[in-house]
């Protein structure tokens, strides 16, 4: 009897808790609120573009036979995990035929990249390195509907206040006759134009170089050069100086162990700069043991780097100057920088 009594009174008591579960989670669902059906949800965001100014005819134009894309929440998804080795990486995007590409394009748009230069101080190959990079010199600038994407992504509710405001900020190019709204195609996540500016980066960065009244990173070279070289310039590029350079480092040396290892988290692209040394002046390194690749001592100027060593070769890292964070405000990514900078380099010739 006992044994029936208690398990009675376990039933009893399982139950009331069941009971209470099922009420706080009901009360918590009440509170939640719910994502509304896209259809309701695309008529506040039509609201608030006509709030913010936007024409009607823009957002007739923009957000009419609008509907989620389920390939890029898919894409948002099942973003890969990067699993290439630094100089697989390297071997993939600075290859031969992209370097001798290259170096066709620099020649062929040779008084447009000087031009560039000189009003932004960002040296040429610098331009045409993220150039190539970004869109293989523009031969590929994504095939999908700008603001459709970018509408998936802010109903999406992921990253919704993200994505909402690159979705504005889209409405605005188009209100502003940059681009037409059937024309404003880019990557899954908004990425547009030959540059791959996002929205809010094509409104503080884009630029009309040509003066013809549109700032076209789709189609107007010109104004694609520019657009990245005042990217870089706002973002403290320095035309006196490169990206960084490999060395050779004593034995047992890491950059973030002992001395080295910085003393204050960075404060932009932490997940980049983490694995990078505290700065010092080269004078500094080369009294620590660094020298060239070619064992000579290093230059003699006076210019901070903090070392990073993204390779596996024993004995050898690279020392990054000012303009290698510069690089990593457009993408922060040691391994996206450190392309940008051997490509760099090797279109050098045909600066």
């Amino acid at each position: 009897m006992r044994i029936f009594a208690s398990i009675a009174a376990f039933l009893v008591f399982a139950s009331a808790n069941l009971g209470a579960w099922a009420q706080s989670e009901t009360e918590a669902m009440a509170e939640k609120p719910s994502v509304p059906v896209f259809a309701e949800w695309l008529e506040g965001v039509r609201l608030e573009a006509r709030e913010r100014g936007i024409s009607q005819a823009t957002i007739d134009a923009a957000l009419s036979d609008i509907h989620p894309n389920e390939r890029v929440v898919e894409l948002d998804r099942k973003q890969p995990e990067f699993t290439q080795t630094f100089e697989q990486y390297l071997e993939k995007r600075v290859s031969d035929i992209r370097i001798k590409r290259g170096r066709e394009m620099m020649v062929k748009h040779r008084d447009s990249l000087r031009k560039v230069a000189e009003k932004y101080g960002v040296q040429p190959r610098f331009i045409a390195a993220i150039w190539g990079l970004e869109t293989n010199y523009g031969a590929y600038t994504g095939g999908m509907n700008v603001v459709q994407s970018l509408a998936t992504l802010a109903y999406d509710q992921r990253r919704a206040a993200f994505f909402r405001k690159q979705l504005f900020a889209a409405l605005t190019i188009i209100d502003e006759g940059h681009i037409a709204a059937a024309d404003m195609m880019g990557s899954w996540a908004g990425a547009m134009g030959q540059s791959q500016f996002m929205p809010t980066s094509f409104n503080a960065y884009a630029q009309d170089f040509d003066g013809d009244g549109r700032r076209d990173i789709w189609t107007t070279e010109a104004d694609v050069f520019a657009s990245i070289a005042y990217y870089l310039a706002s973002h403290g590029w320095r035309g006196d100086m490169t990206w960084g350079r490999a060395v050779l480092i004593p034995a047992g040396m890491s950059p973030t162990e002992g001395d080295l290892a910085q003393t204050t988290p960075p404060k932009s692209c932490g997940r980049a700069l983490k694995a990078h040394s505290k700065s010092l002046g080269l004078a500094d390194w080369q009294k620590l043991g660094v020298r060239r690749l070619n064992g000579e001592a290093l230059p003699e100027a006076p210019f901070a780097a903090s070392m990073v060593q993204p390779g596996s070769t024993e004995g050898r890292a690279y020392l990054t100057y000012k303009n290698y964070r510069a690089i990593l405000s457009y993408n922060c990514s040691n391994l996206y920088a450190m392309a940008v900078g051997h490509l760099a380099d090797a279109l050098k010739s045909a600066e």
